[in-house]
């Protein structure tokens, strides 16, 4: 079937307002067009979306999924018309996707000294996201952290760093130099497993409440500088990998290809000497 991006948008109203009143209303447009609308959309997909009662309506386990869905969608979207409309205006952009934490102006800067004619934007990528932004088109370069999904990416060593611990200046441990896995074990983990948190402000604030520890790259730390919180070195803990990440059509010579190229000259360690990509 062809997906009418317009029952999509409908939808999406009406599984964040949870009301067809409301979601009209925002819409724009009559409650029963958009009824009508969306029980043509679960037609076509053969399946409900949603559980509709005299008071409310809930999404049904094929409605939440499709709404998880529905951001990257439009985000592919999106992103392909406006590289459109770029491309007819004769104008040439990159966007690069950045971890919190890792710095990627000195790599913008030498490459638009090279290339005055290509402007290049940034994108803070969500802890969550990972290879995300490059899949679905929202970036076109990502400097990341590794673990991720690398399958159909090209990906070009960088460097490693180390993680610590992140404590409350409260905490028993706060006093030492460094810490191992050891030092950490029965401490509650602020992590994906056991608390998942929406930013990186919101876990360091979860951190000075007192709530748990988290392990966080180095890096990350000379953001989040606070005077409630210490950072000690993990010596045990294994270093975490980072990369340059494209994905494999762009391979090809093109802007792209020759930031990938600057970048990787410009955030390499000096005297790494690494194999290239792989």
């Amino acid at each position: 079937m062809d997906l009418d991006l317009r029952k999509l948008r409908y939808f999406v109203a009406v599984a964040e307002h949870r009301h067809f009143g409301r979601a009209a209303a925002a819409l724009f447009i009559a409650q029963p067009v958009l009824s009508r609308q969306i029980r043509a959309f679960e037609r076509e997909l053969g399946c409900p979306l949603l559980t509709r009662t005299t008071r409310s309506v809930e999404l049904t386990d094929a409605g939440r999924q499709l709404y998880e869905e529905a951001g990257r969608i439009a985000g592919l979207v999106e992103g392909a018309l406006g590289r459109v409309r770029e491309a007819g205006r004769g104008e040439r952009r990159i966007v690069v996707a950045f971890s919190a934490g890792l710095h990627v102006a000195e790599a913008i800067r030498a490459f638009t000294a090279r290339h005055p004619g290509i402007a290049v934007d940034v994108l803070p990528q969500r802890w969550w996201e990972r290879d995300a932004p490059l899949r679905e088109g929202r970036a076109q370069v990502g400097f990341l952290r590794h673990p991720f999904d690398d399958t159909g990416l090209r990906t070009v060593p960088i460097g490693q760093e180390t993680k610590v611990a992140c404590l409350p200046v409260t905490h028993p441990l706060a006093g030492r130099a460094t810490l191992t896995l050891a030092d950490l074990d029965g401490e509650p983990l602020l992590d994906v497993r056991s608390r998942r948190t929406s930013s990186l402000d919101e876990k360091f604030e979860l951190v000075a409440s007192g709530q748990g520890v988290a392990l966080v790259p180095l890096s990350i730390t000379r953001s989040y500088a606070r005077p409630d919180l210490v950072y000690l070195p993990v010596t045990d803990h294994p270093p975490v990998a980072t990369c340059l990440a494209v994905l494999e059509e762009h391979g090809g010579p093109g802007p792209v290809a020759d930031f990938l190229e600057t970048a990787t000259a410009v955030l390499r360690p000096a005297g790494d000497g690494r194999a290239a990509d792989r």
